[in-house]
């Protein structure tokens, strides 16, 4: 996982990429999804979906790691050099997309077995589409949806939401390591 000041990321910044939203750096919570997937593997994990990649890390991890095929999606197109570039020091490769939560269908999302986010609900403006997009995860028949946080209060009205429709859980979780983190993940397990 580089930080900022990794050779490869500095050298894509001097390139004069700067993404806009928010995917500017790794985000601790990716750490926390990573921990909870190394200790809690989901059964079905094929293809999987990234949403709100950023950097990427976390499906990275999956291609990496479970051997996934992996679409990493982010509303903004200037975060995919970082996560190229962090891919390749990871020797795997994703495919990018560029896309919104509003615009990712049930009939998209019936085509992956698990979908991963980290930090994607960090605005009130964004409680209704997370919570939107889950839904059709859920209707898609997505087996397995991991979204971690460090607990904002915007992500836990989402997760509560999830909890009351889909009986979804809200796991406290610690992480350990180069990169420690705390917060929550929410996880619905659809198979």
């Amino acid at each position: 996982m580089p930080t900022a000041s990794h050779p490869a990321i500095r050298r894509v910044k001097r390139e004069g990429n700067y993404p806009s939203i928010h995917g500017n750096k790794l985000w601790k919570s990716s750490a926390l999804l990573i921990d909870y997937l190394e200790k809690n593997p989901p059964e079905h994990h094929g293809k999987v979906i990234d949403v709100g990649c950023g950097w990427g890390i976390g499906g990275i991890w999956c291609a990496s790691k479970l051997g996934s095929s992996v679409t990493s999606v982010d509303a903004d197109p200037d975060v995919f050099p970082f996560l190229t570039e962090v891919a390749k020091l990871n020797k795997v490769s994703t495919e990018p997309l560029v896309k919104r939560f509003d615009q990712l269908s049930t009939k998209m999302l019936s085509d992956y077995d698990v979908l991963i986010a980290a930090d994607i609900c960090f605005w009130d403006e964004l409680v209704k589409p997370v919570f939107n997009m889950v839904n059709r995860a859920v209707k898609a028949g997505v087996k397995h949806i991991y979204i971690a946080d460090p607990e904002r209060s915007t992500f836990l009205e989402m997760a509560e939401r999830c909890i009351d429709k889909h009986c979804a859980d809200l796991i406290e979780w610690k992480a350990r390591g180069s990169m420690e983190a705390r917060g929550a993940i929410m996880v619905i397990e659809n198979a």
